[in-house]
């Protein structure tokens, strides 16, 4: 022991002995030797419990295992030097080591110095540390919060029914052309808005946010698998039960968890409206997920949210938007290896080409080239788990899809062939993005002076998608072909323009939009 802490230890035994003398409790003898020794010795409220019952570390780490035994629970992690770094303020305990803290020392969160209800819901001031009587003795109960009943909101309720209704009809196998129509639109706003509502005012089951941190896993994987109308549905509806958890105040580590869940699936949101064409409320959602992001203080996270954002501008028109999003993204990720290190520099290449036009500049070439050099680089360095994640990560299919985008646009045909090639092979289970791809092939022909071939492969294209598929995120660019094609009086144009006009539904895969 140092002398510092010597000379604590002694204030503090003198303390406790007049305490005990004079009939006062640990608690009051407690806030005593804080009082005492916090200007001098930056003694802690939970130390100084400790102190007040002139215990050593060791003896309370038997009595939180002691207390794990009477409850059926393997033996507990914690040590000494864990609980050391709780009295020093180094880290704080997380809620099931709170609650045995605070059953050692009879006394609330607050008394120990941290402003967060305990997950038990009792109190915790009984007779004796493991003892007592069953109706008063603080109950783990599965670890589940005790939360006071929420007031039923009636907007939330009737939203949440349309998004189950739609749910339902999407799962109707005779349902076919359901749109994103009024009512769904209004309900997907109206949980965004009630969830922004939420961030700035806000405890939760450590179970159950288990469980939605893997639903929304699982919503990342079904991304390019699920139609998007439905999975929309299904992620939003995570999303109104996110909500609810968040509209009381929880402790910091289950806040910073519900707020990372907001985000991925504000983000998510943004993502599956992206395909739907609706691109103001999947930059509303954009928008709500910077704000929960923020919450977390995560650069990666907030850059992740950023990057998807800039698809927006980038899919409907406005390039120069779109660059701009992806160096602030760039920025917002630093030298923190993560997705967006590598999404961001391909998102500034794909807007850069876009810029460019017809007018491909050795400049505006080489910046573009620059970019997608970076973002290879960003991916080698990019975790393992992160590079097979499709919708929070960035995936190597992905990127090779986009350098042969960018290439394309660029007019640089050798190379992107090549490119698209490969990105044709590693999608070969997803028809959506192997149109896309077939598209750009039958771009570069084109750009060739191959006419001909051009109209072949773009045709095929189209024949392999079926009608479900010809949403506006493949129509889109297959119009615009289409539209060089007659420019350059390409021979038989007429069957591709027919597969373009045949009837489009709504219900498709997602792409990796």
């Amino acid at each position: 022991m140092s002398g510092r802490q010597h000379r604590e230890t002694e204030i503090a035994r003198r303390i406790r002995a007049r305490g005990l003398a004079a009939g006062r409790t640990s608690a009051q003898i407690a806030d005593e030797i804080h009082e005492a020794c916090t200007a001098q010795f930056s003694t802690t409220r939970i130390k100084a419990h400790r102190l007040a019952y002139g215990i050593a570390l060791a003896d309370v780490i038997e009595q939180v295992r002691a207390l794990f035994e009477r409850d059926s629970k393997p033996m507990p992690g914690i040590g000494e030097t864990l609980l050391s770094a709780y009295e020093s303020g180094l880290k704080r305990p997380g809620p099931e080591y709170l609650h045995y803290l605070c059953t050692v020392y009879r006394v609330e969160p607050i008394a120990l110095g941290y402003d967060a209800p305990c997950i038990c819901g009792h109190g915790h001031r009984m007779p004796g540390v493991v003892g007592g009587d069953s109706k008063d003795r603080c109950q783990q109960q599965d670890r589940e919060l005790m939360i006071k009943p929420v007031e039923p909101e009636p907007d939330a309720e009737e939203d949440e029914n349309i998004l189950r209704r739609t749910l339902l009809n999407l799962l109707n196998t005779d349902a076919k052309g359901t749109e994103l129509d009024g009512p769904v639109l209004g309900a997907c706003e109206g949980i965004r808005r009630r969830m922004d509502e939420t961030l700035v005012s806000a405890t939760v089951s450590a179970a159950m946010l288990d469980q939605w941190e893997e639903a929304t896993v699982s919503f990342g994987r079904q991304y390019t698998t699920t139609a998007p109308l439905r999975l929309l549905c299904d992620v939003l509806l995570e999303l109104s039960a996110v909500r609810t958890a968040m509209s009381r105040r929880q402790p910091i580590d289950l806040q910073e968890r519900l707020c990372r869940m907001a985000a991925q699936l504000s983000g998510l949101s943004g993502m599956i409206l992206i395909n739907l064409g609706d691109h103001r409320l999947a930059r509303s959602f954009f928008r709500t997920g910077r704000t929960a992001a923020d919450e977390t203080g995560d650069r990666a996270l907030r850059a992740w949210i950023c990057a998807r954002e800039s698809l927006v501008p980038l899919y409907f028109g406005d390039a120069r938007e779109a660059l701009n999003l992806a160096k602030k993204s760039r920025d917002m990720a630093g030298s923190t290896p993560c997705p967006a290190q590598a999404m961001a520099p391909v998102v500034e290449a794909r807007a850069l080409a876009a810029l460019a036009g017809n007018d491909n500049k050795k400049e505006i070439v080489d910046q573009a080239k620059r970019a997608l050099a970076r973002a290879r680089n960003a991916f080698s360095h990019m975790k393992a788990e992160d590079r097979e994640d499709v919708a929070f990560g960035y995936t190597e299919k992905q990127l090779y899809f986009y350098q042969g985008d960018v290439l394309t646009k660029l007019g640089q045909t050798i190379e992107a062939e090549v490119v698209l090639d490969q990105a044709l092979g590693k999608y070969e289970d997803h028809i959506l993005d192997q149109t896309l791809i077939r598209l750009d092939q039958a771009q570069c022909k084109l750009l060739d002076g191959d006419v001909r071939e051009a109209v072949a492969i773009a045709t095929k294209a189209l024949s392999l998608v079926p009608a479900d598929y010809l949403t506006d995120l493949i129509v889109r660019p297959a119009i615009l072909l289409g539209e060089r094609l007659k420019v350059a009086n390409a021979p038989d144009l007429d069957e591709y323009l027919a597969q373009l006009r045949r009837p489009k539904q709504h219900q498709m895969q997602g792409g990796d939009a």
